[in-house]
């Protein structure tokens, strides 16, 4: 090589030594509609700014626009089980959404699946256990997703239901301090943390604080929540939950708590099949009326 080419390739050695940039983080579809119920892919905004949420979107027929309803998935403190998490999809509670009008938005959250990231969720040890950030921690996740779904334009911007299973159910619960013209009905199934410690039935992690951060909760409040609980669920028990749920209502919140018939051999996973999600049909339809936009007056 020529002395002059070596010295004409030296301003650009700094680049070419760098590391490649991240690609720009982009959100929106990523894909074509499908079945069943348009399901389409879809990135979501994050808490991390490289990191775009992975999603699925269903839609009714039609133009819109379009109720939107959020269902925030369950979690696990294992890493190697939140890594190999399929993408979640609450078929059967999608399929009743959609024919009630709803477009449907299963965000994945940091931490796991095909996400990845850093897990933000994480309420720590037993002795350290700290609910009440985790359960922030999943409503700040929730919030992103929602707010970008109700910027498009087959969605409505008001009335958006908010569904949370399990951890998802925990941080729809401090999602409730959230202004009630935006979100207007919070549903969750068998809300809370640290159930079943230890993978031991009936056994939950400092229940203590656990109350203690639902009373907290209860205290901003200011969305009604529908707390449904199965007789068989072992992470967190109806007698349990009832606990939870008095503590809710105690700092403030309002709460519908029902106790639904034993589903499947652990009741905890109710809302994943079609057989829990027809035990909940008529709580579910109630909370979705009651959450209705009132109509307008005759002149």
């Amino acid at each position: 090589m020529r002395l002059f080419n070596i010295f004409a390739l030296l301003p650009l050695l700094p680049l070419l030594m760098a590391s490649p940039l991240c690609a720009q983080v982009t959100f929106g579809s990523s894909g074509e509609e499908g079945e069943p119920f348009r399901r389409q892919q879809w990135r979501v905004p994050s808490p991390d700014t490289d990191i775009a949420a992975h999603a699925l979107l269903f839609r009714p027929v039609g133009a819109g626009p379009f109720r939107l309803a959020v269902i925030a998935h369950a979690s696990t403190q294992n890493v190697l089980r939140r890594a190999q998490m399929p993408q979640p999809e609450y078929r059967a509670l999608v399929a009743f959404l959609v024919a009630h009008g709803f477009a449907v938005l299963v965000p994945e959250r940091l931490g796991h699946g095909a996400t990845g990231g850093r897990y933000v969720e994480d309420q720590g040890g037993c002795d350290e256990a700290d609910y009440a950030r985790s359960g922030r921690a999943t409503a700040a996740e929730i919030s992103l997703a929602l707010d970008f779904l109700r910027k498009q334009d087959f969605v409505r911007q008001d009335k958006v239901v908010v569904l949370g299973h399990s951890a998802g159910g925990w941080g729809a619960l401090a999602l409730a301090n959230t202004d009630p013209n935006a979100i207007s009905a919070i549903i969750a199934f068998a809300p809370g943390r640290g159930g079943r410690a230890n993978d031991e039935p009936n056994r939950i992690c400092a229940p203590q604080t656990l109350l203690a951060a639902a009373a907290e909760f209860g205290k901003a409040a200011r969305i009604p929540v529908t707390w449904l609980v199965a007789t068989n669920d072992s992470y967190f028990a109806p007698a349990f939950s009832r606990q939870l749920a008095d503590a809710f209502r105690g700092g403030g919140g309002k709460v519908d708590f029902r106790t639904l018939p034993a589903v499947g051999s652990e009741g905890h996973w109710m809302i994943e099949s079609e057989a829990g999600v027809k035990a909940a049909s008529r709580e579910l339809g109630l909370a979705l009326n009651q959450s209705k936009p009132a109509a307008a007056k005759k002149p």
